[in-house]
């Protein structure tokens, strides 16, 4: 999450007024993420957010993450649930921009990643992953191989200036990558984006799943490389192969992973820290002047990558 656009009282008030949820009480911007605008807005009926849609999201994909985040809630997984205005719409426009209210879920997400963190991730996931199977819409994953082309492209020439030799590397990395890649695994609708500020846990459980908005068609697989990226390496970049057993023997608990799937790890896992390094790396060479968004280091997926392009195979996730 993050602020790009600023909402003037009197529009937010015009807008708020199409949903039956009262008047505002208060509106506070929420600096975490990077890619919308959202706002932590109170009325006098409860506490919503408010985002407003920018940067990568297609206004064309916008009803399909809507969709997501209602069949999953009706399927019983805890995730914002898009608020309808007077008139049945949930997604309408806001100071030029696509917007919409969800629902405000309870809970803390985690600063310090603990062992029964990964293990509880690990179920919520699966949980996901089953409840998506039977959501119908599908959206290609526009930050797979062709998209990484187009992003390195875009950095070629700076990225060199952030780490020397980069650009050769990821250059090289993206020729692996593309040569490799699987083309046949167990595939549904996946979260990809699942970092820990957008998993909420009360106590040792996970009380909801947030931040749908790079949700498409892809791999289930691919889905947990992300989150053995985002949630196994501690802060000196070392892999914790506790917390990544963990959370993998959870996730196979409630949907087991095929042969296939458990050999491509390696690989998946590569392809998820090139995709968060590529993007981190943009946004650090493009930032916008005056935004509420807190850059991300993108060197910090350069080591990830090169730790999963040293291991052997698949049991370096703690799997036998």
């Amino acid at each position: 999450m993050a602020v790009y656009t600023d909402v003037p009282d009197d529009e937010l008030r015009q807008f708020v007024g199409e949903y039956d949820i009262g008047e505002v009480v208060s509106c506070k911007g929420i600096a975490e993420g990077v890619e919308n605008s959202n706002y932590l807005l109170r009325t006098e009926t409860g506490t919503f957010i408010l985002t407003l849609y920018e940067k990568r999201v297609d206004p064309g994909d916008l009803p399909f993450f809507i969709g997501l985040m209602e069949h999953l809630a009706d399927a019983g997984i805890a995730c914002p649930t898009p608020v309808h205005g007077s008139d049945g719409i949930a997604l309408r426009n806001l100071c030029g921009r696509p917007a919409a209210i969800v629902t405000f879920l309870n809970g803390m997400w985690p600063r310090r990643i603990k062992p029964f963190h990964c293990a509880a991730l690990g179920g919520a996931l699966a949980a996901l992953h089953r409840a998506s199977a039977s959501f119908t819409m599908g959206r290609a994953n526009t930050l797979s191989l062709a998209g990484w082309r187009g992003l390195f492209e875009a950095c070629r020439d700076r990225a060199d200036a952030v780490s020397p030799g980069l650009a050769d590397e990821l250059a090289d990395e993206i020729d692996a990558l593309a040569a490799s890649w699987p083309l046949a695994l167990p595939s549904g609708v996946i979260h990809a984006d699942l970092f820990p500020d957008n998993v909420f846990f009360r106590g040792e459980q996970v009380s909801g799943l947030i931040d749908f908005y790079f949700a498409c068609t892809d791999f289930f697989a691919y889905d947990v490389a992300i989150c053995l990226n985002a949630w196994c390496f501690e802060a000196d970049f070392s892999f914790n192969i506790t917390k990544a057993r963990l959370l993998l023997s959870s996730y196979r608990a409630a949907r087991p992973l095929s042969e296939t799937e458990l050999a491509a790890l390696p690989l998946l896992t590569r392809g998820s820290a090139l995709r968060f390094l590529l993007t981190r790396l943009y946004d650090q060479l493009n930032q916008t002047p005056g935004a509420m968004v807190r850059p991300k280091d993108p060197l910090e997926y350069l080591h990830k990558l090169r730790f999963h392009r040293s291991v052997a195979g698949p049991s370096a996730y703690g799997l036998n």
